[in-house]
């Protein structure tokens, strides 16, 4: 009987070993998915207000975890809006009033564009597997996919959403659907994707919408028309010159 005992017990341990491995294991495949050495990418925001919606255009220059560079190209008003990332420093260049601006603080919890993400959202740029400890909570079905529920709590005091609750498709190793949580509990964004297709031998979506749980309004779809990863971008584009 003890040796009964002892053998189910260490097949319990076994069970919780190796399903603490396998959520770190998820979440770095996640990563390692999604995340490129470099990208130029072109996207479309349509944002849904209560009264309208509209849409913003951008051509996008990533590289690594800290440098990101953005100019909108429509519609006209927003033409020529520009905005650099380096580490943890954003500034948005508005052709309007021709400034400068460095956002930071307060203002990071700011929309961009009146959408449903913030410029503390765009800042989000490190890897998952970096800023959070993840455990499996079940197996789902989401969107007709196979999934891994994973509960993910932050383990630095920096990062935007202390809680996050992710659906990863089991086999395109892709987020289909999140909630991102305050400490306090309060759910404050949704995010779904969609339209997943293969490019340059990793699963990518192409549609993405946002949905601030504070705010009213259909939330904002995110599309991603043209995406190159791991290619070649001139040091330049990465400097405060180009907002000018």
């Amino acid at each position: 009987m003890k040796k009964i005992l002892c053998a189910l017990l260490i097949l319990v341990a076994v069970h919780l070993s190796a399903q603490k491995t396998s959520a770190s294991d998820i979440l770095k495949a996640v990563d390692k998915n999604m995340s490129s050495g470099s990208s130029i990418s072109s996207t479309r925001m349509v944002v849904h207000s209560q009264r309208a919606s509209r849409t913003v255009a951008s051509t996008n220059y990533g590289q690594g975890n800290d440098k990101f560079y953005s100019e909108y190209t429509s519609p006209p008003r927003d033409k020529g809006t520009k905005m650099l990332k380096l580490g943890r420093d954003l500034w948005i260049y508005d052709p309007n009033t021709d400034r400068t601006v460095q956002i930071s603080g307060n203002m990071l919890k700011q929309s961009v564009m009146g959408s449903d993400l913030s410029y503390e959202d765009f800042m989000e740029e490190s890897k998952l597997f970096e800023d959070y400890s993840a455990t499996i909570q079940k197996e789902s079905i989401y969107d007709g996919r196979e999934c891994w529920v994973l509960n993910l709590i932050a383990n630095r005091k920096d990062v935007s959403y202390y809680k996050r609750i992710i659906y990863v498709d089991k086999q395109r190793n892709v987020s289909l659907y999140e909630e991102w949580y305050a400490k306090s509990g309060k759910l404050m964004k949704t995010v779904k994707a969609s339209d997943v297709q293969s490019i340059q031998n990793r699963w990518y979506p192409r549609k993405i919408v946002f949905k601030d749980q504070l705010k009213a309004g259909k939330g904002t779809e995110y599309y991603i028309d043209e995406i190159k990863f791991d290619v070649s971008i001139p040091k330049h584009i990465f400097s405060k010159a180009m907002l000018k």
